[in-house]
């Protein structure tokens, strides 16, 4: 049987991330019970005893089992919840007994913002990971050496997995329970609670916002002045000079302040606009082309689609009313 810790901290729990992460491998006992077989999957909470208001009510967790009890188990998983900016000295116990668990052989993952716990540790330095999307600019300050990758839905390199924010928490566990049990366990999971299995990217559920939580007032001028004139055709040069820089010193500043390169932010200032019109708005494909500067059709496809994993036309689709 596999044992699988879930590590419980200080910070603010999301419930659905843990009750639904531990419901998939319930599913998948069920699945092998009902085949003949013994359960795979034996769940444990590990960590610190805690509450927090939830609604109008009161939400905690009692009996959890510390982690010195812990002296080996199969997989770690690092719920969703609100992590504290010093987590690395707030949770030093509970990380440290993390790491020698992942060098004793242990499985780890994290959900959703579970990574910021996972990061703090040291465990994702030059690694690929991911999570929330919304947490990308705020990830890359506390963890440059990690290779944040928001896009993706799952992350898995040398037994350590990552999932995206909210619902990718059940692709996840899916996954583990197809590598560790097969497909057929998997869908098991999936038709039993309607899941979709095959989500593989964040990407269409993004919303561009732009980092301005940064001291540079000239590049925060600028991200405004890109997000008021989408309609129109602003090159780097033209920024540059409307900050009295070279191209080569303001596009390093631009970079350092938003950790984008310029293109790339006016790229994505665009392709938010676009999104916009495309779930609201009854113009055609074309018309919000234009509508936000651009006017080679393959050009705008290409660029839409590399940055929402969909066509237009998909998008409108799934997200139009």
């Amino acid at each position: 049987m596999k044992q699988i810790c879930f590590l419980l901290v200080g910070g603010k729990l999301k419930p659905s991330s843990l009750f639904g992460a531990i419901e998939v491998f319930e599913k998948a006992n069920l699945f092998l019970q009902e085949k003949g077989r013994p359960p795979c999957y034996s769940i444990q909470l590990v960590g610190e005893e805690f509450g927090q208001p939830m609604l109008n009510s009161f939400f905690s967790l009692r009996s959890l089992k510390h982690t010195s009890e812990v002296k080996k188990t199969d997989c770690i998983i690092i719920p969703a919840f609100e992590p504290e900016e010093n987590a690395k000295t707030s949770y030093a116990e509970a990380l440290t007994w993390l790491v020698d668990q992942y060098k004793n052989g242990a499985e780890v993952a994290s959900l959703c913002s579970g990574a910021f716990l996972l990061a703090a540790c040291g465990l994702l330095d030059g690694k690929p990971c991911s999570t929330h999307w919304r947490a990308e600019a705020v990830f890359k300050r506390m963890f440059p050496k990690t290779l944040l990758a928001t896009d993706k839905i799952i992350t898995d390199h040398q037994g350590i997995y990552t999932s995206g924010g909210a619902m990718s928490a059940f692709n996840l566990c899916l996954y583990l329970v197809e590598k560790h049990n097969g497909r057929e366990a998997a869908l098991f999971c999936t038709k039993l609670m309607q899941l979709d299995i095959e989500r593989h990217s964040q990407s269409p559920f993004q919303i561009f916002t732009g980092l301005k939580k940064h001291a540079d007032e000239i590049i925060r001028d600028i991200q405004d002045f890109i997000e008021m004139n989408t309609s129109e055709k602003i090159t780097v040069d033209f920024l540059a000079a409307k900050c009295n820089m070279d191209r080569v010193n303001f596009s390093r500043r631009f970079k350092k302040a938003t950790q984008l390169p310029p293109v790339d932010y006016i790229q994505q200032v665009k392709i938010e606009a676009a999104k916009r019109a495309l779930e609201t708005g009854s113009q055609n494909i074309n018309e919000i082309m234009y509508s936000v500067g651009y006017i080679d059709a393959k050009a705008f496809r290409t660029i839409f689609k590399k940055v929402t994993g969909l066509s237009p036309t998909e998008y409108k689709s799934k997200f139009s009313h």
